[in-house]
């Protein structure tokens, strides 16, 4: 049975999993996720050894804290669920923790609170995305132990795509799932990404991929559905147009629909 996800996070693929254009291949050897964010892939796939990254030392924090020690991390977050409030919240943006169990649920505090699951810093580091709509901070769903659980075999890192990329090897699959954004496709996408996800890490990322697939891995990549990126990616890999509901969004009017890139390296051969 799939792990719900602990964390909503902006761009997360828990609406890929279940669509029917969306698998991920047999493998024999490891699974690889160098953008981990909210993980709905990982804990999808539950595979038995994984590699797992990403470059958010915070992100990263939270996961190794639930993976070792649950119930602290449960247990204060309990104290932010029964605080919570506009005063409360906007004090915590500020606060900081010096145990583990304590930073993971600011932490997830912090993203169960916030608008929309985003994560975003001002130029000091600061978290500094307003209040959401949510009143409960601990839902009936959340399965801490579950999820602990699914992470114990897993090697949890805080580091570039590239060195984790590097690292797979022929069995390997690696799916990737890098930051982007499909509200400006066909209006400055190059542009407006480069402030989330520059242009020569996309070229980057697109070479580490090519070299782990020579080197026998399987690849399954998500991208925004843009010339630019098709064009990147045409001659070294299988390009699929997935249809999606755009979600981010002040209000439902505003989210239109939109596509996003399925790449693939090496899964048919």
């Amino acid at each position: 049975m799939a792990i719900k996800p602990f964390l909503k996070w902006a761009g997360g693929k828990r609406w890929l999993v279940d669509r029917p254009e969306f698998s991920i291949p047999a493998f024999s050897g490891r699974y690889i996720e160098p953008f981990l964010g909210g993980g709905a892939v990982y804990f999808s796939v539950q595979p038995h050894s994984s590699l797992l990254s990403d470059v958010n030392p915070k992100l990263i924090g939270t996961y190794r804290a639930i993976k070792e020690d649950w119930k602290s991390v449960v247990d204060r977050l309990a104290e932010h669920h029964d605080r919570h409030s506009k005063d409360y919240y906007y004090s915590q943006r500020r606060a900081e923790y010096q145990d583990a169990a304590s930073q993971a649920s600011h932490f997830l505090y912090l993203n169960r609170a916030c608008w929309n699951g985003l994560y975003r810093e001002n130029l000091k580091g600061e978290f500094n995305v307003p209040i959401g709509t949510k009143t409960k901070i601990i839902f009936e769903n959340d399965d801490f132990k579950s999820v602990s659980e699914a992470l114990k075999s897993a090697d949890i890192r805080c580091c570039d795509f590239e060195a984790t990329i590097g690292e797979a090897q022929g069995g390997d699959v690696i799916f990737v799932d890098p930051p982007y954004t499909t509200a400006h496709n066909m209006n400055g996408f190059v542009r407006y990404n480069q402030k989330i996800f520059s242009w020569e890490d996309q070229v980057r990322l697109r070479d580490a991929l090519v070299g782990a697939a020579k080197r026998g891995c399987k690849v399954v990549a998500t991208n925004a559905w843009h010339d630019s990126v098709i064009d990147l990616y045409s001659g070294s890999a299988t390009i699929v147009e997935v249809p999606r509901a755009s979600v981010i969004s002040g209000n439902n009017r505003g989210r239109k629909g939109t596509s996003e890139s399925l790449i693939t390296m090496g899964v048919l051969e």
